[in-house]
């Protein structure tokens, strides 16, 4: 401290910073005067009056096991004291790589992204300022350098400059000047052109707010909803009435179990609307007040769904045997990282990014060193990127009994990177079971699979194979909607185009291959609106004898249980057919 005072005096405030690392497992001399509490207490006074920080990093190992307790516990006690009177942080560590994530070497100022009012209701508002609590760090930005100027020119700054030309493509060789050019926005297969003017316009411009809409059981907030960066919500810093509005609030939503849903518009001006939700955060110290962590929820168009085939529904001979899910508790019991009896390894406020961390040092190797070449992985990131060697060695007996309870074996199918449209969709009842398999080559003398040819339009004589070859094309976003319109053509030719009815049964395979299509991709509307436009056709053109050979196929509508975007319910999917029959007689 005395040197950084000499160093620096009153100059640079805030800047001048401690690093204590210890084990803190010795003990402390007696002062001359008064109590170690009383040196302590002035040693934080004078750092606070000197604006210094410290961190103090205690590291505990196996070397503590033998240790005295007793000390232990007043030196904890003692350095807590800089925590409580001071700018200092204290943290507690067990292994290098926990160190290595608590020396930090950039300490990031916190900046507000909102300052303002919750607005609980129209006449209750909470002063609150918003903090980011979590961020991804990301490799800084690599800039362009050139090497151009001359070395006697000490004011190069070596900058490149980029800058972009537009050209007709009539006419290569004219520019299109800025006031000529216009954004154009894709829709469907055409482009859309969009002036500033206009797009200004039509853009949402909502008033800078934090408004809540509401409160719901925490439960119904599933963790694989948090979108995008953690938030923290405080209480204005001294204002009495807002810490105890926040606490009050926290601390009732924390014993009911529930979670605020708020809206939220950071700044004026900003073009979206933020939707997330509120969870109270109740500290356990005296000098820290209570607050709530801010995660931002996913809109309907944000919501991934995914079909997948439940294992339930696998024969009992797919299903694991006692013997084979003890074996998998076991091995998820024995590598656990967060034991009851041990600290957590790889805790996130302690594990840093590998990637940043081996950036920074070769890049401070190679600004003293230029031609230095890259070195290996450091000993201490290598235990965060790889299993840890002795974890393993510890558990080798579980794993190797995980190894025997399952036997493999190597799949003689030949891999393919596409999706194949093998499953018989959940709640089909299909009387027809085909399944849906590559398709094979139109010649009969080949085996080779159409996987290896590019099927661009659906044939005369294979159209389902075709149609599943082109679905399963994954070249070019038009290949979907192409497969799913040639085929409704080649059914409505094939519908009325028949003799007798005798195309009608490859009608329906057809129909089969899109309805599973269509599960796949997840365009139920599609199939179900060609399935009410097929129906109606077939009335107007007195095929109705179509409509009672599809109904005695017993095929539906696609519902709500087989696709999420589907708007139809399984009832009405059943009733389909029986409402349509009467309407052909």
């Amino acid at each position: 401290m005395d040197m950084l005072i000499k160093k620096y005096g009153a100059t640079n405030k805030g800047k001048k910073r401690l690093c204590l690392i210890t084990n803190a497992i010795c003990p402390i001399k007696d002062p001359n005067e008064g109590t170690k509490d009383d040196q302590v207490t002035i040693i934080a006074d004078q750092m606070n009056a000197q604006g210094m920080r410290m961190e103090s990093i205690v590291v505990r190992g196996r070397l503590s096991v033998e240790a005295d307790k007793g000390i232990m516990d007043e030196n904890d006690r003692l350095l807590s004291i800089f925590s409580k009177r001071t700018r200092a942080k204290l943290v507690q560590v067990e292994s290098s790589i926990s160190l290595l994530g608590a020396l930090r070497t950039r300490n990031i100022n916190p900046v507000t992204i909102f300052r303002g009012d919750l607005e609980v209701s129209p006449k209750m508002k909470i002063k609150i300022w918003v903090y980011k609590k979590t961020s991804e760090e990301k490799i800084p930005t690599l800039k362009k350098y050139s090497d151009k100027a001359p070395p006697t020119d000490k004011f190069a700054t070596h900058e490149v400059k980029v800058d972009f030309e537009y050209k007709r493509v009539e006419d290569p060789s004219t520019v299109v000047p800025p006031e000529q050019r216009i954004k154009g926005y894709r829709y469907g297969p055409q482009v859309v052109p969009i002036s500033s003017a206009e797009w200004d316009a039509v853009k949402f411009k909502p008033e800078k707010s934090v408004k809540l809409l509401g409160f719901t059981d925490a439960g119904n907030i599933m963790r694989h909803y948090y979108m995008k960066d953690v938030n923290i919500f405080i209480p204005e810093p001294g204002n009495t009435r807002a810490i105890l509005a926040v606490s009050a609030l926290a601390r009732a939503m924390k014993e009911v179990d529930k979670v605020a849903i708020l809206r939220c518009v950071w700044r004026q001006g900003q073009g979206n609307v933020v939707v997330g939700v509120l969870t109270p955060n109740i500290s356990d110290r005296d000098n820290i007040p209570d607050s709530f962590y801010f995660n931002v929820l996913p809109f309907a168009e944000d919501v991934r769904e995914f079909q997948f085939t439940s294992f339930s529904n696998l024969p009992a001979s797919r299903q694991p045997t006692e013997q084979q899910q003890e074996a998998a508790d076991r091995f998820v019991q024995m590598f656990d990282l967060a034991p009851s009896v041990k600290e957590e390894s790889l805790l996130p406020d302690f594990t840093p990014n590998p990637v940043l961390e081996r950036f920074y040092r070769y890049l401070e190797l190679k600004s003293k060193h230029p031609d230095v070449a890259v070195p290996p992985l450091d000993e201490t990131l290598r235990k965060i990127t790889e299993p840890d060697p002795e974890l393993i060695s510890q558990n080798k007996l579980v794993l190797d009994e995980f190894r025997r309870a399952f036997e493999l074996k190597v799949n003689p199918k030949k891999k393919s990177s596409r999706r194949s449209l093998c499953e018989k969709p959940s709640g089909s009842n299909e009387g027809n079971d085909y399944a849906l398999v590559p398709a094979q080559s139109v010649n009969p003398n080949t085996n080779e699979s159409t996987s290896s040819v590019k099927v661009e339009e659906i044939g005369d004589l294979t159209p389902r194979q075709d149609f599943e070859a082109m679905i399963a094309r994954r070249d070019g976003p038009i290949w979907v909607d192409k497969a799913i319109m040639d085929m409704k053509n080649k059914i409505f030719n094939l519908v009325e185009d028949s003799h007798n009815g005798d195309n009608y049964p490859k009608a329906v395979e057809c129909l089969n291959a899109l309805r599973k299509g269509c599960i796949l991709e997840q365009e139920p509307k599609q199939f179900n609106d060609f399935l009410h436009h097929l129906c109606k056709f077939c009335q107007e053109k007195n095929l109705s004898s179509f409509c009672e050979f599809l109904s005695s196929k017993q095929l539906m509508l696609i519902s709500k249980t087989e696709a999420a975007d589907s708007e139809v319910t399984d009832d009405e999917a059943r009733i389909f057919m029986v409402i349509a029959e009467p309407m052909l007689e």
